[in-house]
């Protein structure tokens, strides 16, 4: 398999915000599927936006994480910021979408979009697998070269 390529920063950040950011993240999803309210999946693409394209230390999403990794004293395990500034953005082009797909009535095609991010998510909660670095290795690294 070939080797994984990430964007690279100076700037670190802790793994276990990115993973709880991951699960939060989930609960949204599914809270805005499950109580048919956009307003669920409207707060998470403008989160992804903070976290993806602001220089805003926190959206409020990741203080809740950075807050939560505190209070249960989860640690601290630095890793590369701009992998997960990838991802956020990424995460922000779904979410767009699937928020215009609900508000167009297209429900179908929303919820299989929103599964697909939901289980990149999982993968990140779960496993630590950053599904960001994947597609930059093998959809925009070859473009870019």
């Amino acid at each position: 398999m070939k080797q994984l390529i990430c964007p690279i920063s100076d700037e670190k950040i802790n793994e276990q915000v990115t993973r709880l950011n991951a699960i939060i993240g989930i609960l949204f999803v599914i809270a805005g599927f499950a109580f048919q309210s956009v307003f669920f999946l409207i707060f998470l693409t403008a989160d992804f936006y903070i976290r993806g394209f602001t220089h805003l230390r926190f959206s409020p999403i990741s203080y809740t994480s950075h807050w939560l990794t505190n209070t249960l004293r989860l640690g601290n395990k630095a890793i590369d910021k701009a992998p997960k500034i990838f991802a956020a953005r990424l995460g922000f082009i779904m979410m767009l979408s699937v928020v215009i797909l609900s508000l167009s009535g297209i429900k179908i095609a929303a919820l299989i979009l929103a599964g697909i991010l939901v289980f990149f998510a999982t993968l990140e909660f779960a496993f630590a697998v950053c599904v960001g670095c994947i597609i930059y290795t093998y959809l925009v690294l070859p473009f870019n070269k």
